[in-house]
């Protein structure tokens, strides 16, 4: 398998996916776009595709932000897709998806910072390859956008805050709202580009201090992940 990693910023690192595709023996590659590393010309080396997040949205342009090329990366996902390619969305990710498939970002109802619980849909509970979270499990947020859906996509899981969490767009193609790579290094991260984290926990409603994110174990939620990608690798080497 080769995986092939599209990377918005040094804090948005790849945490747990990364592991994962270490711990599985798989060749890995990288597109650090906040280095100016260059996405790759086609789909013909790229089993997976996993594009992560960032504080930008499908909308920044490259005036706003030189090193993030909304287009450029949709194409690429376009080509995976059109390929049959697998490919995994997290945050801004999931709403390049979205949008690579013609569903426009829209804004959550919510700003979400921390970890909360996600509650499958009957969708959800339905889909061989996440069922094993169960009805309900914490996972990380970082987020105030939500990708869009497709007429063929299926949301699987929401939270209180976000009624899309987790998309099925087709059977080896998926959005995730939510963070399940965080890892306390990542989170150390996440919270050092945070202007004011405190703060804002004080403001928002499910946005969490500082201390109580770093005091999380993100375990549980990595080895749901882990679990998920070798069921995702799996479809898609059957296809």
């Amino acid at each position: 398998m080769n995986i092939h990693f599209i990377q918005h910023e040094i804090f948005e690192a790849p945490g747990a996916y990364l592991n994962w595709a270490k711990e599985r023996n798989y060749q890995i590659s990288f597109s650090k776009v906040y280095e100016n590393e260059p996405l790759p010309d086609s789909a013909d080396l790229i089993d997976l595709l996993i594009v992560m997040g960032g504080p930008q949205s499908p909308n920044t342009t490259l005036e706003e932000c030189p090193h993030f090329n909304a287009a450029a990366e949709i194409n690429l996902i376009q080509k995976c897709i059109s390929a049959g390619k697998a490919v995994v969305g997290v945050c801004l990710g999931s709403q390049l998806i979205g949008e690579a498939l013609g569903a426009k970002v829209n804004q959550s109802p919510e700003k979400e910072i921390g970890v909360f619980p996600i509650t499958l849909t009957k969708l959800g509970t339905e889909d061989e390859k996440i069922n094993h979270f169960g009805t309900y499990l914490n996972v990380g947020h970082w987020h105030n956008d939500m990708p869009g859906l497709t007429p063929e996509s299926k949301v699987l899981a929401f939270s209180e805050g976000c009624p899309v969490q987790i998309v099925s767009y087709s059977n080896v193609v998926y959005g995730f709202q939510c963070h399940m790579e965080l890892s306390t290094e990542v989170v150390s991260l996440l919270i050092e580009s945070e202007d004011d984290l405190a703060s804002a926990s004080k403001k928002h409603k499910f946005v969490q201090s500082p201390e109580t994110i770093l005091a999380y174990d993100y375990s549980e939620m990595n080895a749901k992940l882990f679990e998920f990608l070798d069921k995702l690798t799996a479809a898609y080497k059957a296809q």
